[in-house]
């Protein structure tokens, strides 16, 4: 895998260590933590440096077998980054807030997602034209409030697989629907969250936006990463079929001239057979008469011999 996973040095400067006050510590934590600094938790950023690589690792394959994946982080401070980073990776993302039911109630979100894209080719063909100004302001507000819940989730097919969570313990809905339904969470930790169920649990900071920067973009790139990786692959397929193809066409091509030669080649030599046939009448006849001739010269002589 090509992707760069930042040093420690790197997340030690991005301030991925700074955990939060003891008092608001999940015990389920301690592992992951390093010591205590001025009564604020440190977290070992040797686990965390691991533990970012084995997302990455697992979201790169994840994106080679051109697999869904959703980006969920509805602070105000990170949406922006959230959906600039979902775009680049070619991912789907939640920014705003996760609507319960999202994963486990897939039918329902699909008629939204289906609404929305109907009233986005509406407006863009000019169809609302016909409605009064009023009206217009009304559909652009529905439009504004499906973009808002559902307009990072347009092009899902079914279920995703796996979730990428910033702050966990502020997205409980979301980390509780893809427990039902067994999805695969990669998710930021602090030191008040519950790692329990988590699938990739990733230590750090999850409220610097320095921090939260630098994770996000790792991931991304990871996924990045393994989307060329996959369209590499479906060209070199193409190829391939395409190539065997030529060489099947070429087979058959190939194959059709010496069963359309065999006729030719036996009609030659049957052409050759009549010939050499005819020539050997010919033959016969000629010697036929030159025999009847020498006999009628004989006779003739004979004649002769007996009239003297």
């Amino acid at each position: 895998m090509a992707v760069k996973i930042p040093s420690i040095k790197e997340l030690f400067e991005a301030d991925v260590h700074l955990g939060h006050p003891v008092r608001r510590w999940n015990p389920k934590m301690e592992p992951f933590i390093y010591d205590v600094h001025k009564n604020v938790h440190i977290i070992d950023l040797e686990k965390t440096h691991k533990k970012l690589k084995e997302a990455s690792e697992f979201l790169f394959d994840t994106a080679k077998r051109d697999g869904q994946v959703i980006f969920v982080g509805t602070k105000r401070q990170i949406s922006e980054m959230i959906q600039r980073e979902a775009e680049r990776a070619n991912a789907l993302y939640v920014n705003e807030r996760w609507l319960g039911g999202t994963i486990t109630n897939y039918s329902v979100i699909k008629e939204r997602i289906d609404t929305l894209v109907q009233m986005r080719k509406k407006r863009e063909a000019g169809e609302y034209d016909i409605y009064t100004k009023k009206e217009r302001l009304l559909l652009d507000r529905e439009i504004e409030k499906l973009e808002r819940s559902v307009g990072g989730l347009v092009g899902i097919k079914g279920l995703p697989n796996a979730l990428i969570i910033i702050d966990a313990h502020r997205e409980k809905t979301a980390v509780k629907e893809a427990k039902k339904r067994d999805v695969p969470i990669v998710a930021l930790i602090d030191t008040d969250t519950d790692p329990t169920g988590i699938d990739y649990p990733i230590p750090g900071n999850d409220d610097a936006i320095k921090s939260i920067a630098l994770i996000i973009k790792t991931l991304s790139s990871a996924l990045e990463d393994g989307r060329k990786a996959f369209l590499e692959k479906a060209s070199e397929e193409e190829k391939n079929e395409k190539n065997a193809k030529k060489d099947m066409d070429s087979q058959k091509s190939g194959s059709v001239k010496p069963v359309s030669d065999q006729p030719k080649a036996e009609e030659t030599k049957e052409s050759s057979a009549k010939v050499e046939n005819t020539d050997q009448d010919e033959k016969e006849v000629s010697e036929d008469e030159n025999g009847s001739q020498k006999s009628k010269k004989k006779s003739k002589k004979k004649s002769k011999a007996s009239e003297k």
